[in-house]
């Protein structure tokens, strides 16, 4: 089984802004972006699914234009709720210290905890699993993650120093249901993203 998990290219949004599902737009760097992914990927890919939001959706258009895509909710990014599209720095320090305190347990206000993006991505993969053995999915950065944390066994907090990857990734996922292993086969040098306030 082969399974390519590729995350969308760099959003049309300023750094320091929280967003999640709130969807943006692709940057003017777009084409260039998804050229760069074309050649990480078989030929023989089977199935497309991909987050109906639209930094995925265009890039899972470009990229296979021949396959009839499937979208999936599951697959969208955590739900950022009350924060979505609002710097980080402005963001309520009371409702933000609890969060900070543990954020995968800890539901965003009106959003999700990383723990239930985790439970729906966990879903969605054993289901795509048993259906396909060549696929591709264009998502986002904390959907991968956690669907690395999840076929890896690592636990959701020391996902994010485990797993580093940037816009417009592409990481191979193969092996069979019992064991699956994975390689980053493009991660391209991005400037950091910051997905938190500045003083924490």
């Amino acid at each position: 089984m082969e399974i390519y998990l590729i995350r969308h290219t760099t959003p049309q949004i300023d750094k320091g802004t929280c967003y999640g599902q709130a969807d943006l737009d692709v940057t003017d760097s777009f084409d260039q972006e998804a050229a760069c992914i074309k050649p990480y990927l078989s030929p023989l890919i089977e199935k497309v699914i991909s987050s109906p939001l639209q930094r995925c959706s265009k890039l899972a258009q470009y990229l296979f234009p021949s396959h009839t895509i499937q979208y999936d909710d599951r697959i969208k990014e955590i739900h950022c709720g009350e924060w979505e599209l609002q710097p980080w720095d402005v963001i309520d320090k009371q409702q933000l210290d609890p969060w900070m305190a543990d954020f995968i347990n800890v539901q965003i206000p009106g959003g999700e905890s990383y723990v239930q993006l985790y439970q729906r991505v966990a879903s969605f993969f054993e289901e795509v699993v048993q259906k396909y053995s060549s696929l591709a999915i264009v998502a986002h950065g904390g959907v991968i993650r956690s669907l690395l944390a999840y076929i890896n066994e690592v636990k959701l907090r020391d996902s994010f120093g485990q797993f580093s990857f940037s816009y417009g990734c592409v990481i191979k996922v193969h092996g069979t249901n019992e064991q699956f292993r994975h390689t980053i086969l493009h991660n391209p040098d991005r400037p950091k993203e910051q997905h938190r306030p500045a003083s924490y």
